[in-house]
C-alpha cells in the first residue's frame, strides 16, 4: 500500500528547509538550502553545485549503488566532459 507523500520543513542554522517524505526516503529543498548563499537567484547556486567534480562523484557512486543499470563508462565520459570545460 502506497502512502501519501507528506510534507514538513526544518529549521536548520536559522534557516526553513522544506523536506518531502516519499515511502521512506526524505527529499529536502536544494533550492532552500541555496537562498542562504543567494536569495535572489538560487538557481545558480544549485547549478554551480551541480558541475563541482566531487557532487558528480557522490552523484555517480549514489548510482552504482543503488541502480543497477547504471552505465558507469558512459558516466565517467559525461564527468569527465563536464568538469574540464572552462
Amino acid at each position: 500500500m502506497k502512502t501519501a507523500p507528506t510534507k514538513g520543513q526544518l529549521l536548520v542554522q536559522n534557516t526553513i528547509v522544506s523536506f518531502t517524505r516519499i515511502s521512506q526516503g526524505d527529499f529536502i529543498s536544494l533550492t532552500d538550502i541555496a537562498k542562504v548563499k543567494n536569495p535572489d537567484e538560487p538557481k545558480d547556486v544549485v547549478k554551480n553545485w551541480l558541475r563541482s567534480r566531487s557532487t558528480l562523484d557522490f552523484l555517480g557512486l549514489w548510482e552504482k549503488i543503488n541502480n543497477p543499470s547504471f552505465k558507469g563508462v558512459e558516466f565517467d565520459s559525461f564527468k569527465n566532459q563536464m568538469t574540464t570545460k572552462p
